[in-house]
């Protein structure tokens, strides 16, 4: 390790983020109320991220010291850059996607100093939706525990002894205990200990690190401490996509580092086994999973339609003597029930909430297009136009009729629009009225209840305020407020509201069905998650409609025909590109989805992230612009109103830059 500086501190915060530029400037706004009384150092180490975090932290919060990398180090590596540079006695690992309570730190540092047998230390953690997060203490995962855990046995008798020892379900939650395995989300390190041991171990990029080091604080002589008497938010998820076959591949083969590095040859061969089955296992669950989730209704409407149009024939062959060929049921059918489905899909009929007119719409222009085609057919192929227009009917009625049936015993497909969130805010009046504002300017639906005051702070909202007809009652009857009221949102004002009484609202509601979010002061998002796969959601001022799944797939959609359109006519138009290359090169990138033929102009760390474009909005004006502000006030736009329209228009505008070397 470097040579620690001559002054030293107490605590020094690491955070390791990577495009989470949201939840990285909440969890800062909670360490610095949490350093208040604390001599502390706070360390931001950005892998190359590209939504504006390090131009945030720099903005927002001058005293943190930013480590920015040209690249992604990986976690283990980013940590140790941070690490090496700290003076602090202690070392806190913490997740960006993390808020902690206003006295975690003095807790923490309490304990340890109390504990010199101790190393690390982990804390209690509750999930976006006020859960408790199990992995908050952890076993080592030796091969009979990775058994238990692969094959669902932990998941089955969760208190257990013998199979529930990679959670340590038989350990109470609100009991301090000593522990195997530390969670690297928020991973407290005593420098003494690590000046021992050695850093993180940089072979594993992303996970397996907190397990490695954990092991090897024991095997030097110390104890992991599992602390529950202070908690913190881990929203889990938002740096990575923990439900995604990478996830799968990247954990578990992190396992088998750990394993060869730590086991026996016998032992290693072992667990590297199982881990291996596991891999299998679970990558072929996700894909099956994924695949059914997105290929069922699709799958069921082509068997539908397929099945209607062949009673159909069958019945038109028996009364008018009309026989049909093979090619008819064996080409022609599934052609046609092909494009009833891609229609209907580029429809929005597969969006939720399903709605009758989509579908109706994507028929009737999936039967346009099949009888615009038939007209160009040979003769031997033009079977019944007839039959193509009964199909279309018979296609609406079914796809509709299905879709109603599955709902009466399923409840997925609703053909109701969703019915808006009942909405309370958890703060003073004036950040309340705040909060509104920005729900308003996101173009959010909601049925605003009222305002609820924080328990913490007594302040009554005064009779004559213009606020004071939307007070439901105080924090402290959150609980009964829910039920009266059919609560489903819950957003607590940062600024009012401490953290401490933000977790034990959420731990204390929990259960209730109720999403939680919080709004952090002086900041244009309001930020939440609900569950360990779910990415979380902002609330911001601009509306991203570009990121609208309908959009994306229509500005998809329209790159590939524009694509298909530029290459047909290629020979005429190669006469008006100056680069005939490049022209060619574009087209093959649009089509293969590495480019769009519109993006942003220059960077948009700001907005939704789409695909870098070919032309971009300043090439439907007559004017150059190189001004900064007026740039991003048309990307703005571009993003915020997006409309298939502004794309073709920027195309017909800018045709003969169709050339232009993407950067």
């Amino acid at each position: 390790m470097a040579n620690r500086p001559l002054q030293a501190v107490k605590l020094s915060v690491v955070i390791v983020n990577y495009n989470v530029k949201y939840f990285l400037e909440q969890c800062l706004q909670s360490v610095m109320k949490a350093c208040s009384d604390i001599d502390a150092e706070i360390f931001v180490v950005d892998n190359n991220s590209v939504d504006g975090s390090v131009e945030m932290v720099q903005k927002k919060f001058p005293t943190v010291t930013i480590i920015a990398n040209v690249d992604n180090k990986g976690f283990s590596s980013a940590n140790n850059q941070a690490i090496r540079a700290s003076s602090g006695d202690y070392v806190l690992l913490l997740n960006p996607d993390t808020v902690v309570e206003e006295d975690t730190f003095a807790k923490i540092i309490n304990f340890m100093d109390r504990h010199p047998d101790a190393g690390g230390l982990g804390v209690k953690m509750i999930d976006g939706s006020g859960k408790f997060l199990p992995e908050s203490k952890r076993g080592l995962p030796t091969y009979d525990v990775a058994f238990y855990k692969i094959f669902g046995l932990s998941a089955l008798f969760p208190k257990s002894k013998t199979f529930g020892k990679y959670h340590l379900g038989f350990l109470d939650e609100n009991e301090i205990n000593e522990v195997d395995i530390l969670a690297g989300a928020f991973m407290l390190l005593k420098k003494e200990a690590l000046e021992k041991t050695g850093l993180l171990d940089e072979n594993f990029f992303m996970y397996g690190e907190d397990i490695d080091l954990s092991y090897r604080i024991q095997k030097a002589g110390y104890k992991n401490y599992y602390f529950p008497e202070t908690r913190i938010i881990h929203y889990k998820g938002e740096s990575t996509k923990r439900s995604s076959i990478n996830y799968v591949f990247v954990f578990y083969n992190a396992m088998i580092i750990f394993a060869r590095k730590h086991f026996s040859k016998s032992n290693a061969k072992l667990f590297s086994f199982f881990i291996r089955l596991a891999i299998y296992l679970r990558a072929g669950t996700a894909l099956f999973s994924r695949f059914m989730k997105h290929a069922f209704m699709p799958l069921l409407d082509f068997v539908l339609l397929y099945a209607g149009m062949y009673l159909m024939q069958l019945y038109w062959s028996h009364n008018f003597s009309i026989r049909y060929p093979d090619t008819f049921l064996m080409i022609m059918v599934p052609v046609y029930c092909t494009a009833w489905i891609t229609s209907v899909f580029f429809s929005g009929g597969y969006d939720l909430p399903i709605k009758p007119s989509r579908i109706i719409r994507g028929i009737f222009l999936g039967t346009l297009l099949i009888l615009i085609i038939y007209a160009l057919l040979p003769e031997a192929l033009r079977f019944s136009r007839a039959l193509i227009l009964l199909g279309g009917f018979w296609a609406s009625a079914v796809m509709i009729t299905a879709r109603l049936i599955i709902n009466l015993f399923t409840g997925r497909f609703s053909l109701a629009e969703e019915a808006r969130k009942k909405l309370v805010i958890v703060g003073h009046s004036d950040e309340g009225n705040r909060i509104l504002s920005l729900l308003k300017l996101s173009e959010t639906s909601h049925n605003f209840i009222g305002l609820v005051e924080p328990s913490s702070i007594i302040k009554t909202v005064h009779p004559d305020s213009e606020f004071s007809k939307y007070y439901i009652g105080n924090a402290d009857r959150l609980r009964e407020l829910i039920e009266v009221y059919g609560i489903d949102e819950i957003i607590f004002c940062g600024k009012d509201v401490p953290s401490q009484e933000i977790i034990s609202l959420m731990s204390l509601t929990s259960g209730q069905n109720v999403e939680y979010k919080i709004a952090p002061p002086e900041s244009m998002f309001i930020i939440g998650s609900n569950s360990v796969d779910d990415p979380g959601e902002l609330y911001i001022i601009d509306i991203n409609s570009i990121n609208n799944r309908i959009n994306k797939r229509n500005k998809r959609l329209i790159d590939i025909m524009i694509s298909i359109v530029l290459f047909i006519f290629s020979p005429l138009l190669i006469f008006t590109q100056k680069n005939i290359s490049d022209f060619f090169t574009n087209i093959f990138h649009v089509l293969s989805g590495k480019l769009s033929w519109v993006g942003y102009a220059g960077k948009a760390s700001m907005l939704p992230r789409i695909k870098s474009g070919v032309l971009n909005p300043l090439d439907r004006l007559n004017n150059s612009v190189d001004d900064a502000l007026t740039i991003n006030r048309l990307n703005s736009l571009y993003a915020k109103d997006y409309r298939v329209y502004t794309d073709l228009n920027i195309i017909r505008k800018g045709w003969r830059k169709l050339d232009r070397r993407s950067v």
